[in-house]
């Protein structure tokens, strides 16, 4: 998939290639990573997107109820997504500035004086992208119940 990536990348103009190239260097799972790449190109089956190709559903967001599930409002937007972001942040004991904009958000996951491992390791911690994605899924289909401890 890399090599497959690297031979696209090469050809692109994207303003967005140095934000994958980030992506595609972090040290986390596959299928984290996979998960990530999605989200930031919206290619999950939000329901919004699952709307926008004929799949009938409500366009509600599942963890919240209060706005539509899209890409942007499911990971970034989203109180209980916002909830777990702040603890992740605590956690760490970083002060952080919350972006509306994905891209905007996984590019604050660069730390202009840290080292280049420091970085692999601190770009890790959008992997919760996944978490929130599990937990999302659980909630839709197997009626789990929305908590931001359970996700963080």
């Amino acid at each position: 998939m890399k090599s497959a990536y690297d031979c696209l990348a090469r050809h692109a103009c994207s303003p967005h290639n140095s934000i994958f190239k980030n992506l595609w260097q972090a040290k986390a799972f596959p299928n984290m990573l996979t998960i990530t790449w999605r989200v930031l190109m919206d290619r999950i089956p939000t329901r919004t997107n699952l709307s926008r190709r004929g799949v009938v559903t409500p366009l509600y967001c599942v963890m919240c109820q209060a706005s539509d599930e899209s890409s942007q409002h499911l990971f970034v937007e989203c109180i209980i997504a916002q909830l777990v972001w702040a603890q992740c942040f605590r956690w760490i004991g970083i002060v952080f500035f919350h972006h509306n904009d994905l891209m905007s958000h996984f590019e604050n996951f660069v730390l202009p004086h840290g080292t280049y491992k420091q970085n692999l390791v601190w770009k890790c911690m959008w992997a919760i992208v996944w978490c929130i994605w599990e937990h999302r899924n659980h909630i839709a289909f197997k009626q789990g119940v929305v908590d931001a401890e359970v996700i963080f």
